[in-house]
């Protein structure tokens, strides 16, 4: 990894840039991808489909019989593990239900908001080196408990035609409506304008590469809504000299071996763990099945001495990880100073894995310093706030002056003359 000592604030930029393409390298291929999908459906999905995964298929819909041989082939305590993860995952959304917000705002005005779910989600689940079933709970679950209608999967086959069991017994668990065989720039295409077999949907969900991440932003084009653009994943460490330097090493590579895009940071204000860290990761990465990956990853990574914890906390907020991990004597300075990160992890033995797969935190979350901005997956991102107003005579008469005035000073004097046609009714009787 590359070490970087006191780096100047104006270095910042510099040393915390992600290792992405630009929007402008892929742009051009998934628009192309788009427009053929919109005017030709099935077909271009299934050109798309025979290029990019290498099979081509007979049915894009998973058929129940599928399903059911799905679950044969998980085991069963890896099913048990899944049922304790959603069990907790559904206790921690379930919380954030809110129930009608109602006020009167004047004598005679009521106004109100209530919660509607989306019709229509769509979910992107990826499959390839790591078929992500986890993300199926973060999802679906959430989904189910907003009284989302419609739930649509769609998740790369592999050269067999395949989707991996867990994320088909997954699926089923969660009361998803309709799984497709179906990835990448393709699904989400499929999903925005809705082909043959794939349903179009109002929301899409899920992360996925950069050019998944790219289909996503372009299917906003076409009126439909995204959770965010969440692209490849990122893990920022904080710690000082009461961190476990093999935890931190762990928890470094759990992410590292995400993706080769992946990017893994450590900052310090000491020197000695950064030492003890990097041999951890050298002495670790070697047993790890998915090496290579992880190397190529601590590439784009760094360990970043910082001289106090507040030059620490500047630069995490200035970098908003998509997960923060707090190691230190100190965690309430951070936890309360903390703006800009997508999901907190407090603690040596609270391992970003657990809000992963277990804990009950949603893991879909802003990454490529969107955590600036957005927040990650959660209740509220599968419904949406409706409000609701009811005038009496009173209430009219009380702001309707307000309206006339504030409506002719904007030059719109049909705004107005709804009003006043109220007032002289009002008024006449």
């Amino acid at each position: 990894m590359n070490k970087i000592y006191g780096p100047a604030r104006e270095e910042w930029p510099e040393l915390l840039k992600r290792p992405t393409q630009t929007i402008g390298d892929i742009e051009a291929m998934v628009k192309e991808i788009f427009t053929e999908i919109r005017g030709k459906g099935d077909r271009a999905v299934s050109k798309y489909t025979s290029l990019f995964d290498g099979v081509t298929l007979k049915q894009t819909a998973v058929t129940d019989v599928e399903i059911e041989e799905a679950e044969g082939l998980v085991p069963a305590e890896l099913k048990e593990a899944i049922r304790l993860a959603k069990d907790n995952i559904e206790k921690f959304h379930r919380a954030q239900k809110t129930g009608k917000v109602s006020v009167t705002t004047t004598e005679g005005i009521e106004c109100w908001q209530e919660k509607r779910p989306i019709q229509k989600i769509g979910l992107y689940i990826p499959g390839g080196t790591a078929p992500l079933f986890s993300t199926v709970l973060m999802l679906a679950v959430p989904a189910g408990i907003a009284g989302c209608g419609e739930i649509i999967l769609c998740s790369p086959p592999d050269k067999q035609g395949k989707i991996n069991p867990a994320i088909l017994y997954t699926a089923k668990l969660c009361g998803v409506t309709k799984i497709l065989k179906v990835g990448g720039i393709q699904a989400i295409a499929g999903m925005t304008f809705g082909t043959e077999s794939i349903p179009p949907v109002y929301k899409i969900f899920g992360p996925g590469n950069q050019y998944v991440t790219v289909a996503k932003q372009l299917a906003t084009q076409y009126g439909v809504a995204i959770d965010m653009p969440a692209g490849p994943s990122e893990l920022l460490v904080v710690a000082d000299d009461s961190a476990n330097a093999s935890f931190v090493a762990s928890d470094l590579l759990s992410q590292a071996e995400h993706g080769t895009d992946s990017q893994v940071i450590l900052v310090s204000t000491s020197r000695d763990l950064i030492d003890e860290v990097e041999g951890e990761i050298a002495s670790q990465i070697e047993e790890l099945p998915r090496k290579t990956i992880a190397e190529a990853s601590i590439q784009n990574s760094r360990l970043i001495y910082v001289t106090d914890k507040n030059e620490a906390l500047d630069l995490i907020n200035v970098y908003g990880p998509e997960h923060l991990i707090i190691c230190s004597q100190d965690e309430a300075f951070y936890t309360d100073g903390i703006i800009n990160a997508g999901s907190v992890f407090i603690g040596n033995y609270t391992p970003e894995s657990a809000g992963d797969y277990a804990s009950g935190t949603n893991h879909t979350l802003p990454t490529n310093g969107y955590a600036r901005n957005y927040s990650g997956v959660n209740l509220d991102s599968f419904t949406k706030s409706v409000t609701f107003q009811k005038i009496s005579e009173t209430g009219i008469q009380s702001i309707g002056r307000a309206i006339e005035i504030m409506a002719e000073a904007e030059g719109l004097q049909a705004h107005k003359n709804a009003v006043t046609l109220r007032l002289n009714s009002l008024r006449n009787s």
